[in-house]
């Protein structure tokens, strides 16, 4: 069927209501639009749905989310009664329409006589991870498109660990939806049958208090946070999401009554009105928060992004005011606190180990092998470090200490599968009080940490390319890529290629090859003679290509000039390639 084909069908058809026909209507007259809305159908991905909030079979509503909730249920079904008693919890965040598709998940689940938990108000990710192994529910939803700009939403699928489902999972969840193809055969209930047949229950006060007394447990240094607490100032912003209130009642549950948020960013807005995009990496969504902490002399700023799995950070530096933290290298300082404080309360255990993804700073692994801790990658996404900690839960060899990724994803403990800002936020809080009462600023100690293991220093730089065209010229970079393999890179010469799609690791240097343990995944990743590493790979979510460059030098300064070349020769042979 054609796109135009498509198009018709929904303006013709009963099943879609007259706000939709109205929205199609209007686009009647441009044919790019209406190509792009129904030349395919927006992709469920390896975690689920991301796309623009519109009419159309390339876009995120209620029918869109119906359908995909309706495969859901069908796999659900076929795993047996039980995973059908046990039910499926559901949250959503700030966003446009967020709760809306929330309780039209929940009305398909429902229809198909399955049993839903939904929170009665907007929930951190991270904490419907919590619900689902606190419920014991087969399943949970989140609907989120985390820090995409305002007009996206999305719709995340968890499995019984809590973790967000594999790609093994994903593919048999698929194949279930693409036999869909007729939206009105979609079963659902409304709320008032759902409730009357036992079907539908709002998640009670208590799943967060539990929650929150789990992240309370993970607190080192109680008596640093009591000490120090009337010298130290917090201010956070959750830039209009779902961290503000339970970001904060942790920080205050565990002793820090200092802590002040950004009215302006305070209450949810699906606008993200005081921001160009609601994304915690950025250093502008800390304006308003600037602002604040220079007027207070704030210790550290803080910020989530809409469903509060990610966190950014500012911290005061003596001779350059507040600079932001990237993910590595706050990942990294967290990873040393954690260990040093393990060792020196005698926790640390032999088979301890931390995990992270293959794009994620390797300064970590050093670390590791200085505590004697072991470290493993991942391929990119979260999902896969959950999928680690149930491996090491069902063989029961690992000790689990600490997972994060270069995107601002941290996570301590197991009782969350996936990242988790508020867990994070709460330890950043106490790491950054327990050096201030050492007489220094995270700024000072990641500075020990580079002299000590190298100046490592990341970058990742992503080139937006949008609809069918985009989609193509991202296949012909990585398909270019690979073919040509290349064997020189800003004058550098390439001693390893890892490709994640044929599942090789080619050793040019020694001439040898060997299999990757890692998942297939259209990713090329080059090494060169300094040990500068490129990794390439599509975005899961937006349509773009993302490019993570890696140096290691001998002081900042070196390092900032590697980078600088090795970026600049890269993109223009990316560009070459695209043009």
């Amino acid at each position: 069927m054609s796109y135009q084909e498509r198009y018709q069908q929904w303006l013709q058809s009963d099943y879609f209501d007259e706000e939709t026909k109205d929205e199609l209507q209007s686009i009647a007259d441009n044919q790019k639009e209406i190509e792009d809305r129904f030349y395919t159908d927006l992709e469920f991905g390896t975690g689920g749905l991301r796309g623009i909030i519109g009419a159309g079979t390339n876009r995120i509503n209620k029918y869109t989310i119906r359908k995909a909730t309706q495969g859901l249920a069908n796999y659900i079904l076929n795993q047996g009664d039980q995973a059908k008693k046990q039910g499926v919890s559901i949250a959503h965040d700030s966003r446009f329409k967020s709760r809306e598709f929330a309780l039209e998940a929940a009305s398909v689940l429902n229809g198909n006589g399955i049993k839903t938990y939904l929170f009665n108000e907007l929930k951190p990710t991270p904490e419907l991870s919590f619900a689902v192994r606190e419920l014991k529910a087969i399943a949970g939803i989140v609907i989120t498109a985390s820090h995409n700009p305002p007009e996206y939403n999305g719709y995340k699928v968890y499995w019984s660990d809590g973790g967000q489902i594999v790609p093994k999972r994903a593919e048999k969840i698929i194949t279930e939806i693409k036999e869909i193809k007729d939206f009105s055969k979609v079963k659902r209930i409304e709320r008032d049958e759902a409730e009357e047949k036992d079907l539908f229950k709002i998640i009670s006060d208590e799943i967060e208090d539990k929650y929150i007394a789990k992240i309370k447990k993970l607190v080192i240094n109680p008596e640093i946070i009591s000490k120090i607490d009337d010298n130290f100032n917090i201010i956070y912003t959750p830039l209009h999401g779902s961290g503000n209130k339970p970001v904060r009642r942790s920080l205050k549950e565990i002793g820090f009554s200092n802590v002040r948020v950004v009215e302006e960013q305070e209450e949810p807005d699906p606008n993200f009105s005081t921001v160009d995009y609601p994304n915690p990496e950025a250093i502008e969504v800390f304006d308003l928060a600037l602002d604040m902490a220079e007027k207070e002399d704030a210790d550290l700023i803080m910020g989530t992004d809409p469903d509060a799995d990610r966190l950014g950070i500012l911290i005061k530096d003596e001779n350059e005011g507040y600079i932001s933290l990237t993910g590595n290298q706050i990942g990294v300082l967290l990873a040393n606190y954690i260990l040093f404080q393990k060792q020196t309360k005698g926790n640390l255990t032999d088979n301890g180990i931390i995990v992270k993804t293959i794009v994620t700073t390797e300064m970590v692994r050093k670390i590791a092998i200085d505590y004697g801790v072991e470290l493993v990658d991942t391929l990119t996404g979260f999902k896969f470090i959950g999928e680690k900690i149930r491996e090491f839960e069902e063989r029961g060899e690992k000790d689990f200490i600490l997972g994060f990724e270069e995107s601002y994803g941290y996570l301590v403990d197991t009782f969350v599968r996936d990242k988790d800002a508020v867990i994070a936020a709460a330890l950043v809080a106490e790491m950054t009080a327990y050096y201030k009462e050492q007489g220094l600023t995270l700024k000072g100690q990641l500075t020990r940490l580079m002299d000590k293991y190298g100046y490592y220093l990341e970058d990742l730089e992503s080139i937006v390319l949008k609809g069918k065209t985009g989609q193509e010229k991202i296949e012909k970079i990585l398909s270019t890529l690979r073919d040509q393999n290349p064997e020189e890179i800003a004058n550098k010469t390439v001693t390893r290629v890892k490709d994640y799609l044929t599942g090789k690791d080619y050793d040019l240097e020694g001439n040898k090859e060997a299999e990757l343990d890692l998942p297939e995944a259209n990713v090329l990743q080059f090494t060169l003679e300094d040990n500068s590493v490129i990794t390439v790979r599509p975005s899961g979510t937006e349509p773009k290509v993302k490019m993570y460059l890696t140096v290691a030098g001998d002081s900042q300064e070196d390092s900032e000039n590697k980078l600088e070349r090795l970026k600049g020769e890269f993109l223009n042979m990316v560009q070459e390639i695209i043009n």
